[in-house]
């Protein structure tokens, strides 16, 4: 029997301050392109940094769709109750859709791929996730997060020449991150890569869990912890992205999972046992696995805005039809205002929806533009936002939508499947980053500055000569950042060429002024403890997002006017009315009147002192809550 080759030392759960450290290290900390959104947390309103809006490539989209015919066409002959039900896409449907390249969508034609832009990616997968999220999954972790994403980005030639042309013809790819102990926090991965033969070779050891397509995939890119690095005399974990072939011993699929949605999604346990990895399939460099993650998933999280926002549109169309048929009190049901509400917020928010996740992604492929909090914020504000827009589906529907579609099928309806969307879409929540790992994320990134500036004249650990060097950083820059979040373009006469939308931009640019004033004063007020001031951050991230859409829904609106479709400038009107009122409540709460009250409440649940609270039940697992003494 082979011996397994031991991990490096120091596998026990990180500290708060190690896994502080590792996110740190792995995080890019300089900005040497412009991005709106971090612009706009440092209070100042760069419309002209998304303004005009930038223009799809027509030569490209019509380019485009020949594969976009192809694939409709496809997808309107697959039944994916079936696929819900039996939990596997069926093999011919996945041959097509090799077939017409709708696994090497962005691959270059060199090596076989369709080689067309992130755009029409994006909108295929907008398209196919109308129809199906497993197909969406299996299509968009392959491409989005799997090998062809990192490879594009920090491949060698080498690479790209071994790997390309597979991955076009149709290879389903891996991406092998999370463990058990080892989600958002990687400090504690314990999947090590222990270099063997004078470093020509590493052996991996370690099991994956929530692989999404590890139970059919060829190719992984596998993250492993690679020998420490010793850092101003301390060691620092390292964590090195490998390509990992399925074929290669010791790699296998120990469980494939199941979900309350997607049901065909190809997800599982994989465990590595001695696989041996040449040096040459090491991706970037060792070490910087952690960095490639990170960037690839700033890239990869552009699918799911696009799907959120095809999921929107779909739920629109049932909607609209189903309130315009169903009669109640003598008059359609979309006729009432109760519901006719929910329908015109459906229509802006979708609107706004595509606005954000095809700004983002055209701002992207224009190049010369960091897309880090642009990609963060579409991810997070379109899962949510479309969340809301299938449960209001849900709610229209009434009986029907809470029926399944099968039910509904055998007693001569039409089957609309919203319990099967609902089962689906939720996940969005979740993939690729929580929405509150997203708004710590996007929080950390929103004060940086205001970090790097002044933290340390609050910082009870820095030193006499920290402190004096933060001054004079202080001294030099926020006299004149601060007298600038006072006055601005927001409070004249401004925006005209927007007509109806100006006095939108014109509050977004003053509410970007308010905001950079509010989160300096946050940390002023709370000062390190901001960090543990996690809804007060959240509130401010909201805000900003919500001034992003509104920006993002203005300008594509003028773009859509000046192209003969005026009506876009209603629905934009309408999404900034909503959005106004949001961010007019959530700034009443910023501070959080009730933040500590209910933190204390949950030290007391968490602490058993209001067990009490849960006798009477049986509980899930069938063994009721603990015992509660009276």
């Amino acid at each position: 029997m082979a011996t397994t080759i031991a991990p490096p030392a120091g596998t026990a759960p990180a500290s708060e301050r190690e896994a502080r450290d590792v996110a740190e290290a792995a995080r890019e900390t300089e900005w040497t392109h412009p991005s709106f959104v971090r612009e706009l947390f440092l209070g100042r309103y760069r419309l002209d940094l998304i303004h005009p809006h930038p223009r799809p490539d027509a030569e490209e989209m019509a380019r485009a769709q020949p594969f976009f015919d192809k694939l409709r066409a496809l997808l309107e002959g697959i039944d994916s109750d079936e696929i819900d039900r039996t939990g596997q896409i069926p093999e011919d449907v996945v041959n097509a859709l090799r077939a017409m390249g709708a696994f090497g969508i962005k691959i270059p034609t060199e090596y076989g791929g369709l080689g067309l832009s992130p755009l029409a990616y994006v909108r295929a997968m907008a398209m196919v996730t109308s129809k199906d999220g497993s197909l969406t999954a299996l299509l968009s972790a392959s491409q989005s997060i799997g090998v062809p994403q990192p490879l594009a980005l920090f491949g060698t030639a080498e690479q790209k020449r071994r790997f390309f042309p597979r991955l076009a013809k149709g290879a389903i790819s891996a991406f092998a991150l999370t463990e058990v102990d080892a989600g958002s926090d990687p400090a504690n991965m314990t999947t090590a890569a222990v270099p063997v033969d004078g470093g020509s070779h590493y052996v991996i050891n370690g099991e994956k869990l929530w692989c999404t397509n590890g139970t059919v995939a060829e190719l992984f890119v596998v993250m492993a912890r690679t020998p420490d690095k010793v850092v101003r005399g301390a060691p620092r974990k390292q964590i090195t992205a490998f390509i990992v072939e399925r074929d290669m011993p010791g790699v296998e699929v120990v469980h494939r999972l199941r979900f309350m949605g997607l049901k065909a999604i190809e997800n599982g346990v994989i465990r590595f046992t001695n696989v041996r990895v040449p040096r040459e399939n090491i991706l970037w460099g060792e070490g910087k696995g952690l960095k490639l993650a990170l960037t690839t998933l700033n890239t990869g999280r552009l699918t799911l805005p696009a799907s959120c926002a095809g999921v929107g549109k779909v739920m629109l169309e049932v909607a609209r039809t189903w309130s315009r048929e169903r009669v109640q009190w003598g008059q359609p049901i979309g006729r009432h205002e109760a519901v006719a509400h929910k329908i015109a917020r459906m229509a802006s928010t979708t609107f706004a929806m595509e606005a954000v996740a095809e700004l983002s992604t055209l701002l992207y492929q224009r190049g010369g533009y960091d897309i880090r909090l642009e990609a963060a914020i579409a991810k997070l504000y379109n899962s949510e936002a479309g969340w809301r827009i299938v449960d209001d589906t849900l709610q229209i529907r009434g009986g029907r939508g809470y029926e399944m579609a099968e039910s509904l099928a055998r007693r001569g309806e039409r089957p609309i499947p919203m319990e099967r969307v609902m089962r689906d879409f939720r996940i969005n929540l979740i993939f690729e980053g929580s929405s509150e790992i997203m708004r710590l994320f996007i929080a950390r990134e929103a004060v940086d500055h205001h970090m790097r500036t002044a933290f340390s004249l609050v910082d009870p650990d820095a030193s006499m000569g920290d402190r004096m060097r933060a001054l004079g950083r202080v001294a030099r820059f926020y006299p004149a950042w601060y007298a600038g979040r006072l006055v601005g373009r927001g409070q004249l006469p401004s925006y005209g060429e927007f007509g109806r939308l100006a006095p939108h931009l014109r509050y977004a640019e003053r509410t970007t002024r308010r905001l950079g004033r509010a989160i300096l004063h946050a940390l002023v007020r709370f000062g390190p403890k901001l960090e543990r001031r996690q809804m007060v951050l959240f509130r401010a991230v909201d805000i900003g997002a919500e001034l992003f859409a509104m920006s993002a829904a203005c300008v594509r609106a003028q773009m859509l006017a000046g192209d003969g479709r005026a009506e876009a400038v209603t629905l934009a009107d309408v999404f900034c009315r909503e959005a106004r009122g949001r961010i007019g409540r959530t700034f009443e709460q910023l501070f959080g009147p009730d933040d500590v009250a209910l933190s204390r409440l949950a030290r007391q649940v968490l602490d058993g002192e209001h067990m009490w609270l849960e006798a009477g039940i049986v509980g899930l697992t069938g063994g009721g809550a603990e015992k509660v003494e009276k």
